[in-house]
């Protein structure tokens, strides 16, 4: 059955947005509204000449590059937790392994 969605109110630099989500998504929803606000402001704050467009832009390529950069770090450590789980593995099935030829 789908999530029934109801309409918030969101604030991003001083406008009102109505935005279907369900009661799930609400507190998700609203943290992102008053993160891309913070952002936003910020950029503005460093550009005041800058158009809503080229804000908004800026904004989204900011967050995105985090992203990106935050998904390349967790890939890189699930890869050198990986790494040593094989290796914890591999060093303990060798000293199991010795142990029984020792019996």
């Amino acid at each position: 059955m789908p999530k029934q969605s109801e309409p918030i109110s969101i604030r991003i630099l001083d406008r009102d947005f109505q935005i279907n989500c369900s009661e799930e998504e609400r507190e998700n929803l609203l943290d992102a509204a008053r993160f891309l606000d913070l952002r936003l402001r910020d950029a503005r704050d460093h550009g005041p000449n800058l158009s809503l467009e080229k804000l908004a832009i800026m904004t989204a390529l900011n967050i995105s590059d985090s992203l990106l950069k935050t998904q390349q770090e967790l890939k890189q450590r699930s890869e050198n937790v990986d790494d040593r789980l094989n290796n914890l593995t591999d060093r303990l099935s060798r000293h199991l392994d010795a142990g029984a030829v020792e019996r």
